[in-house]
């Protein structure tokens, strides 16, 4: 259960994240109010995370997969491209994310 609370965690930081974007600097109200809503719901899921798993763990696959999944949504959304460098290091993110889930004992599994 604790995976499938950080997953939501992670989801609703990205829309959350995506939404800050779109506020413009906090002009634009429905913006403004998904963000406040969305990191609420992050926080709180997050928060029920780390009952179970360790924090070390859990954040870096709450900034790992956010970063890779705010880049997609910022590529669908606002048009903004990544160059090959970027992707790479989003890639050794990933991978750096699975060796902690796959192999490491502090993981919680």
């Amino acid at each position: 259960m604790a995976y499938l609370y950080l997953l939501v965690a992670i989801v609703a930081e990205v829309i959350a994240t995506s939404a800050l974007k779109a506020s413009e600097g906090f002009t634009r109200v429905g913006p403004v109010a998904l963000v406040v809503v969305g990191y609420g719901v992050a926080f709180y899921m997050l928060s029920l995370t780390l009952r179970t798993i360790p924090v070390g763990v859990a954040y870096a696959m709450w900034s790992g997969l956010g970063i890779v999944l705010i880049s997609i949504a910022a590529r669908i959304l606002f048009g903004q491209k990544l160059d090959a460098p970027a992707l790479i290091g989003m890639g050794l993110i990933v991978a750096g994310v699975l060796v902690m889930n796959l192999w490491s004992k502090s993981s919680a599994h």
